[in-house]
């Protein structure tokens, strides 16, 4: 595995620290840090026994789809690639592959990893299953190193380094970008949302003139916004349907949110549009059977949605100065209930 595939903190920021600082408007750069901060409130939503329907206000999925749903990776009516991205503590990525095949049955259909804006993208990956798709998720630099061309050698060597995995991947751009905890975010970009699509359009021409076909572009802002103005709404940072194949969204279960709390807004606003893919997502425990319970409602959400054609574990305990376990077997129970999401027909794509 190379070097850049651990998720690694920006700034200097800790979780510990931005925990200490959570709703004062303290800022942090990673994406889970960010959503700590955006989903607080002041009454936290208890979540229900069963997830509601899709609201009745959603279209039809796909209903204003052109071409090919998915590009590269395609979507696959009626089923759900379930993946992670897998980072365990005191084990190598192969390691930790092999312990999850042996709990879960089976392989991670989407291998998450991540990687700097100077990192050299991944032309291999250590320990993936052969039946798995990659997902890079990539991170920026503010929109100014990408417009003025100075960046292109970059973009393209990158590019090249994609094309060589010589197989289907999902390239995750500048993820969570209507968040304020990240230098390529609009918040931090002089609300800049325009220069965030004109990048992400720059970056998928630069790839196409370089052969990296295979690619599949995920979009994936979070599931919501912080700060929570005008400007910064979700779909200004849409780059639009010709340069967008995924429609991604990141969302923890931290404050008792359901499912439906977390990621009804995209569903309802792209799935008529595009495939949608859970891209990041958790929960935390809150006591006996409270993960486990989560985790079987989070599969029977997407059992009631029919756009969603992956979801996408943050599977790790080992992130940076951050005390939550996130890794699905943190308790007995929880592990129980992932693998019967997993033996589901509806994650078997």
């Amino acid at each position: 595995m190379t070097g850049g595939h651990r998720r690694r903190p920006e700034d200097g920021v800790t979780r510990r620290g931005l925990l200490g600082l959570a709703g004062l408007g303290a800022a942090s750069s990673a994406g889970v840090f960010g959503m700590w901060k955006a989903a607080s409130r002041e009454t936290p939503l208890v979540v229900s026994g069963t997830p509601t329907a899709p609201p009745s206000a959603s279209p039809s999925p796909f209903a204003k789809a052109e071409g090919k749903l998915g590009g590269t990776v395609p979507f696959t009516a009626g089923k759900a690639m379930l993946g992670s991205y897998l980072g365990l503590d005191g084990m190598t990525y192969p390691e930790a592959v092999k312990l999850r095949r042996d709990q879960l049955g089976r392989d991670q259909r989407i291998t998450h990893v991540f990687y700097a804006w100077e990192d050299r993208l991944p032309d291999s990956i250590e320990g993936m299953p052969e039946t798995s798709v990659p997902m890079v998720s990539w991170r920026g630099p503010k929109y100014g190193a990408i417009l003025d061309g100075d960046a292109d050698d970059l973009i393209a060597a990158a590019a090249r380094r994609i094309r060589d995995l010589d197989r289907p991947a999902l390239l995750r751009w500048g993820w969570e970008m209507n968040g304020d905890w990240y230098r390529w975010g609009g918040a931090r970009n002089d609300e800049d949302t325009d220069g965030y699509v004109k990048c992400f359009r720059r970056l998928r021409g630069i790839f196409d003139d370089e052969g990296a076909d295979k690619v599949s572009w995920v979009w994936s802002p979070n599931w919501n916004s912080s700060p929570k103005d005008d400007w910064n709404r979700i779909d200004a940072y849409y780059p639009g349907d010709d340069f967008v194949d995924w429609v991604g969204v990141s969302g923890y279960n931290l404050h008792r949110e359901s499912p439906a709390t977390l990621f009804d807004p995209i569903y309802t606003k792209y799935s008529a549009r595009k495939p949608i893919m859970i891209t990041e997502v958790g929960s935390k425990d809150y006591g006996g059977t409270t993960k486990a319970d989560w985790i079987r409602e989070l599969g029977t959400y997407v059992e009631q949605r029919p756009a969603i054609g992956g979801v996408v574990w943050f599977d790790t305990d080992t992130h940076p100065s951050y005390p939550e376990h996130w890794r699905l077997d943190s308790l007995p129970d929880a592990a129980a209930a992932y693998r019967e999401m997993g033996e589901n027909e509806r994650f078997s794509g």
